[in-house]
């Protein structure tokens, strides 16, 4: 390497430590705010002070009611951590499925993922009942993710939509027929336990509780671990099958595991999250902007940018009609939209 190259990429490196520590300090910002905002107002203070009073008993004097303290350590707290968790999950999928399938507009949302993670929420909650336990949704909701992502390639194949932009359409039709599904789920269960199944098709953080977090995080953790050592082949994949190829990764095989993992963080995050569109398009795209192209530097940079974004959309959600809460899938639906719009106006030139 030569010494300008050696410095550019010095620069680079320097670069993108600067925007993780800017996004480390924001998130932890942002996740003050989220358990300090809401109908009741409580202040940063008393958010840390309560947040350090249960993580280390008697270190500090308790100077808030127990009607504050629930509030934040058993409602807002786990709600704001499931939004990171949620969020930067989904632009992690979001992020590697515009790699493998070259298309900037691939999206877990748009590609019928979410749809079959609902279906399969829906079912055991309705019909089969939790009869493996709290695991039941979130393996449900896998199971019906990966058989959406595998409709999803064989309508693909059907039809011979190898393309980029034809595999979206095709993940629009497979989700909207899956969704069909789902309705005729929701028509034939318990008319009086059909209002929880609201809370899927909307998207909420509302039911996050402390015992259930295990299971998003170790998911992100293990499956965003997996994606990110394959940074290099991410790379590689976004200049196509060939080039990929002759790198000596086996495309079909890598790209059929990168659904599959996709699949499966999106039907544990809509487990416990409901249907939440549009974080996987547009953080990675927001997060090019910031460090470039490579994978090494997107998929961390997404993953921060996600548990911010979805952080601050919940707190919308929680304000915006207080005391009620809007469902969180609203809020990102329009703002996802908006974003839709302006990225397909962006490519079009």
């Amino acid at each position: 390497m030569t010494e300008p190259d050696a410095a550019a990429s010095t620069n680079i490196k320097t670069k993108f430590r600067t925007h993780i520590v800017a996004g480390l300090i924001i998130l932890v910002f942002s996740i003050s705010a989220g358990v300090s905002l809401g109908a009741i107002s409580i202040p940063f203070s008393t958010v840390w002070g309560v947040v350090i009073n249960n993580m280390i008993s008697e270190l500090i004097d308790v100077d808030w009611s127990k009607g504050r303290e629930a509030i934040v350590w058993d409602i807002r707290l786990p709600r704001t951590i499931l939004a990171c968790f949620v969020g930067a999950g989904l632009a992690l999928v979001g992020a590697s499925l515009q790699a493998v399938t070259r298309n900037p507009l691939a999206d877990p949302h748009l590609l019928g993922i979410s749809a079959g993670a609902a279906f399969g929420a829906i079912l055991a909650l309705l019909h089969t009942g939790l009869f493996l336990g709290l695991i039941t949704i979130p393996l449900f909701a896998f199971l019906g993710a990966l058989v959406a992502m595998v409709l999803v390639l064989a309508v693909s194949q059907f039809a011979s939509a190898t393309s980029a932009d034809k595999l979206i359409l095709a993940g629009v039709a497979v989700s909207f027929i899956v969704m069909s599904l789902a309705n005729m789920l929701i028509f034939l269960g318990d008319p009086r336990a059909t209002h929880t199944v609201v809370f899927w098709m909307l998207g909420g953080l509302g039911l996050a509780q402390w015992d259930q977090l295990i299971y998003p995080l170790l998911i992100l953790v293990l499956c965003g671990g997996y994606l990110w050592f394959n940074a290099s082949n991410l790379n590689a994949m976004t200049v196509g099958d060939e080039t990929a190829s002759t790198l000596g990764i086996s495309v079909a095989r890598f790209r059929l595991i990168v659904f599959v993992v996709g699949a499966l963080i999106t039907g544990v995050m809509v487990a416990f999250s409901g249907m939440i569109g549009f974080v996987g398009l547009m953080i990675p795209h927001i997060a090019r902007l910031f460090v470039g192209g490579d994978y090494a530097r997107v998929l961390p940079a997404s993953a921060l940018l996600g548990a911010i974004f979805l952080i601050w959309a919940d707190i919308l959600a929680r304000t915006i009609m207080a005391p009620d809460d809007m469902p969180i899938g609203i809020v990102t639906g329009l703002i996802g939209g908006s974003f839709f719009i302006w990225l397909l106006r962006r490519l079009s030139q």
